[in-house]
């Protein structure tokens, strides 16, 4: 099969002239048959509409299973261990990390540095 692009002029201009008499002969059956409408068939209208009532069902439909999918999936996760509670640091010991630093920085001072 040629492409367009491989044609000659000459078998371009037939093909023209081929189509043009196709569609004079699908006019004159049109007319002879009775149809009011040309040869060329109609576009396609569009999308569908789809009720409210069909919309509804599948909705509903859509959230049974996600519920179902849920409930499964509860079931087979394992409960997730318990985590152990945080140490907490007692007054007395934070008052002592504070000297610590405290003393640490006087130091750092007196030797002229701005970093530890």
């Amino acid at each position: 099969m040629n492409t367009i692009t491989s044609l000659t002029s000459n078998q371009l201009r037939q093909a023209a002239g081929l189509k043009e008499k196709i569609a004079a002969l699908e006019k004159q059956l049109s007319q002879i048959l009775g149809s009011t409408s040309d040869a060329k068939p109609s576009a396609p209208a569009g999308r569908k509409k789809m009720s409210a009532a069909a919309r509804k069902k599948i909705a509903a439909a859509q959230t049974a299973r996600w519920a179902k999918v849920k409930v499964n999936k509860a079931v087979a996760t394992a409960p997730s261990p318990v985590k152990k509670a945080r140490r907490k640091v007692s007054a007395a010991a934070k008052v002592k990390l504070s000297q610590l630093a405290k003393a640490r920085w006087a130091k750092a001072k007196a030797a002229g540095k701005t970093k530890l």
